[in-house]
């Protein structure tokens, strides 16, 4: 079997490329086509553990959960990792290969074109349709050289583009035709057509646009997409949504969460999100943590370092203190965990510049930092019940100490996590707990409310269906599916 091949590409970051493969990747799976996503290098903080061992950008694993198949590491073979302005940690296969500045992550490009061809290579061979993302924008032709996120990958894989873009943020005429303007011949033809995205109002107002766009580049438009409310409903990548959610009448529960600089898999935060009883809000940096919450959330992060630094830079440190010692509760995931406790010593910087930190002492644990990295999917049970739980860890380092005796999880029979003598204060290394049902209903019953009757893993395939129902109607997507073609056929 050779699939046919499709790239999306955009004028820019964030035009909404995760999200219309993830819709284009359920569309086809209604056709009863055989569909993967594929994605050849990512950068996020948000990544998701495969089955095996091995990780992936979150929005890789949403679009595979839209095709219907298992996310594996094949899905996105280069996943940048920020730790800092400059260096980022660099996951090949899904395994830490190793942390590098951008310069030389953009010399190194050479050699990381054949594993991403490896993984398409493999996908295409035994698919129908391979769906591709691209990273950025194909005018970016300042990184041209070397490229295998864009038309680097389109043109040495032999895959058709359609190019999308974002008319929310305005200028997308100019954006359109600029980055037909300015790509290289051979790079143009790979594209088939343009689709513009997050139209508000009557799309027919746009027509001359559309028509300016066609003549001027010569790319026929498949489609304009309305702004889909829907996309708030399904998981997060990089878009940290600032809006509060909307409770029920009465007192919520409030629940906040500061926005680190280099905050890691902050979509642990979206069941609690859909839960009508409660109020969830991200602290943007500068802003204090309300006084009213009833439970601050630290998220995780690339850099505990880093961001236990940028945490005291905002006072954040202050309020957590004061709001554990009032009788308010904490809970930590992850990188947060580590920065609960008394100290977080990196002596080799696996996870960022090397050091060692005081912690914020509300868990009597410490940290180590080790070159060691922890990827897997896990199960268990609550520690203090038997409650199951199924979620995933990412991390590095090892936390030990007194109330590690008192334990949030046990995993295959041994604790996980820690918690304070009054229990007000959690921490453990397993993500996606709060996305089961069960173990979410027993969290919010700490707070004198139940949760709701939210089924939240059918409340995000009824949101891929319904962006799936929003593409078809605005998007010609015969002609656009009829567009991709088999490797190299291009």
């Amino acid at each position: 079997m050779t699939a046919r091949t499709l790239m999306i590409q955009g004028t820019g970051s964030d035009v909404g490329k995760s999200v219309i493969v993830a819709g284009l990747c359920r569309i086809a799976k209604r056709r009863g086509l055989k569909v993967v996503p594929f994605k050849p290098q990512n950068m996020s903080n948000n990544a998701a553990a495969c089955r095996g061992g091995g990780e992936i950008g979150r929005a890789q694993a949403l679009q595979a959960l839209a095709a219907g198949v298992e996310p594996c590491v094949d899905h996105n073979p280069v996943l940048l990792k920020p730790e800092t302005d400059r260096i980022a940690q660099v996951v090949v296969h899904g395994r830490a290969f190793r942390s590098m500045e951008a310069a030389s992550f953009i010399d190194s490009r050479d050699a990381l074109i054949e594993p991403v061809l490896e993984s398409f290579n493999r996908l295409a061979s035994d698919n129908d349709l391979v769906l591709v993302e691209g990273a950025g924008s194909p005018a970016e032709v300042n990184l041209r050289k070397r490229d295998i996120a864009n038309m680097g990958f389109a043109r040495r894989a032999g895959v058709p583009v359609c190019l999308l873009g974002d008319i929310e943020r305005g200028g997308v005429i100019a954006s359109i035709v600029g980055t037909r303007e300015i790509l290289d011949p051979g790079d143009a033809a790979m594209i088939t057509g343009f689709i513009i995205n997050k139209f508000r109002g009557d799309p027919a107002l746009f027509d001359d646009g559309v028509a300016f766009v066609e003549s001027r580049t010569g790319w026929p438009c498949y489609g304009v997409i309305p702004w889909l409310p829907v996309v708030a409903r399904l998981p997060a990548e990089d878009a940290v949504a600032v809006v509060r959610s909307s409770a029920e009448p009465g007192r919520p529960v409030r629940v906040v969460a500061p926005m680190l600089s280099r905050m890691a898999n902050f979509d642990d935060a979206d069941p609690l999100r859909l839960e009508p009883s409660v109020d969830f809000e991200f602290v943007r940096p500068g802003s204090p943590i309300p006084r009213d919450a009833d439970l601050v959330i630290l998220f995780g992060t690339k850099s505990t370092i880093g961001d236990l630094r940028f945490l005291r830079e905002q006072g954040w440190d202050h309020d957590v203190i004061a709001h554990a010692r009032s009788g308010g509760r904490v809970l930590g995931i992850c990188g947060g965990y580590q920065m609960l406790g008394r100290n977080v010593s990196d002596p080799d910087g696996v996870d960022g510049t090397a050091g060692q930190a005081s912690g914020l002492g509300l868990l009597d644990v410490e940290t180590l930092m080790t070159g060691d990295k922890t990827v897997r999917p896990v199960s268990g049970q609550c520690a203090d019940s038997d409650i199951e739980f199924s979620g995933y860890e990412i991390h590095v380092g090892e936390t030990s100490g007194p109330d590690c005796a008192r334990p949030v999880l046990r995993i295959n029979g041994s604790g996980e996590g820690a918690r304070s003598p009054d229990g007000l204060v959690a921490g453990t290394y397993v993500h996606g707990l709060l996305a089961g049902d069960t173990y979410r209903s027993a969290f919010l019953a700490q707070f004198g409310r139940g949760a709701s009757d939210i089924d939240y893993s059918a409340a995000v395939q009824q949101a891929l269906d319904e962006l799936a129902d929003g593409l078809e109607d605005a998007v010609d997507v015969d002609s656009l599916l009829a567009s991709a073609m088999p490797p190299g056929s291009t």
